[in-house]
């Protein structure tokens, strides 16, 4: 008997997952071990006592050009403080003038409105004579001119007011624009100080002497600079006095007639710049002003927007100091730089003003031989200092 066929279909082979599952492990694992190799990276370097002592002395910097923006907005904002308490002062006399006017047009259209108004004709009829009528009719044109004229002045002052009124809005407005860049100066300035303190209090105690002994090396440096400048300043000063008396002398010594009468000795040894002894003279005693008001504030704090009598800042004490050798001069720095004459370095007088970085954030007051009386900086107070601490803008001589 024939053997019958199976009709069974074979079974279809399952393929294993096991490499796919096994790859997928790996690959998590990988993942996993890089994420905890990254969490074990070793944590930024910290900055040298160097980059510290830079980026200080940046926040510093910048925190000084803040205090200018600070300085500039509080003095835009009390000046227009002032122009808007004077408009509204102005529009309050005006709205008195505009309600009298209005009264006076009230009293017309009563009396008005209480007497009536006749037309011409029947009051020719009416009036005991053509004389009485005539002198009626006068008196009421001279009344209706004057009711014309206080339409006229109403609408003039009305006019007025509302010009005054559109005015006072917009001052009001430039108002509390200057009043939003204060307070954001305001913040910028803390921001920057806010951040330098957090800097300064991580660093350990041998860290803060590091840096300690950077600072009194930059002084060290700048007061060395100071001297240099001292001596040039000595030198050129005995050379312009010999030359000067070497040109007295041979002017003739005897007749006096030259610049002796000009400088006043009467005595035929003067310079030749006797004509310029008295502004000389002035600017002298000026600078011995500036210099005594100043020296009267070294150790009071510095203080961002202070302008005295406790405390200051930079440009604060400098026109203060100005002052009181009656001259006047702007708040800012980038206004003072402004103001005056400018002076090179080698011919820095007392009293003559040096500004300091390419922003204009700082400045001083020059006292001779290379330093300075100035409010340095949050934390320091007003003090002498080499004009060399810091690079050096430029000087201008106010008055």
């Amino acid at each position: 008997m024939p053997v019958l066929a199976s009709h069974r279909k074979p079974r279809p082979r399952v393929r294993s997952t096991t490499p796919a599952i096994g790859f997928t492990t790996a690959a998590l694992a990988s993942v996993t071990l890089l994420s905890t190799q990254s969490a074990l990276a070793a944590p930024a370097p910290k900055p040298s006592i160097e980059e510290v002592q830079k980026k200080v002395d940046a926040l510093y910097r910048q925190a000084g050009t803040a205090t200018q923006h600070y300085d500039q907005a509080k003095e835009a904002s009390a000046a227009q403080r002032t122009k808007v308490d004077g408009l509204l002062d102005d529009i309050a006399k005006r709205a008195d003038k505009l309600n009298d006017a209005r009264r006076t047009l009230g009293n017309y259209a009563a009396a008005q409105y209480r007497d009536g108004a006749l037309a011409p004709t029947a009051t020719f009829f009416l009036a005991n004579d053509p004389q009485s009528f005539f002198d009626q009719t006068h008196l009421m044109n001279r009344m209706a001119a004057n009711q014309q004229q206080a339409v006229t002045d109403f609408r003039t002052k009305q006019a007025e007011a509302s010009k005054k009124r559109a005015e006072a809005v917009t001052s009001l407005e430039t108002l509390t624009a200057s009043q939003t860049k204060l307070r954001t100066s305001k913040q910028n300035v803390q921001n920057k100080l806010a951040e330098a303190r957090t800097l300064l209090s991580k660093l350990t105690a041998q860290e803060k002497a590091r840096l300690a002994e950077l600072e009194e090396k930059k002084k060290a440096e700048a007061a060395r600079k100071a001297e240099e400048l001292a001596k040039k300043q000595a030198a050129a000063k005995a050379e312009a006095d010999r030359k000067a008396e070497e040109a007295g002398s041979g002017s003739g010594s005897g007749s006096g007639t030259g610049s002796g009468t000009s400088t006043g000795t009467g005595t035929g040894t003067g310079t030749g710049s006797g004509s310029d002894s008295g502004s000389d003279s002035g600017a002298t005693t000026r600078a011995g002003k500036v210099l005594a008001f100043a020296r009267a504030q070294i150790g009071k704090p510095y203080v961002w927007g202070a302008t005295g009598p406790s405390s200051y800042d930079c440009s604060g004490l400098t026109q203060a100091a100005w002052k009181a050798a009656g001259v006047t001069i702007p708040r800012t720095t980038w206004d003072q730089v402004n103001v005056g004459s400018r002076i090179a370095t080698a011919d820095l007088q007392p009293g003559d003003l040096v500004f300091f970085y390419d922003d204009i954030s700082h400045v001083g007051i020059y006292k001779g031989d290379g330093m300075m009386i100035h409010a340095p900086k949050p934390g320091a107070d007003v003090r002498e200092e080499s004009i060399y601490y810091m690079p050096i803008y430029g000087s201008v001589r106010p008055g």
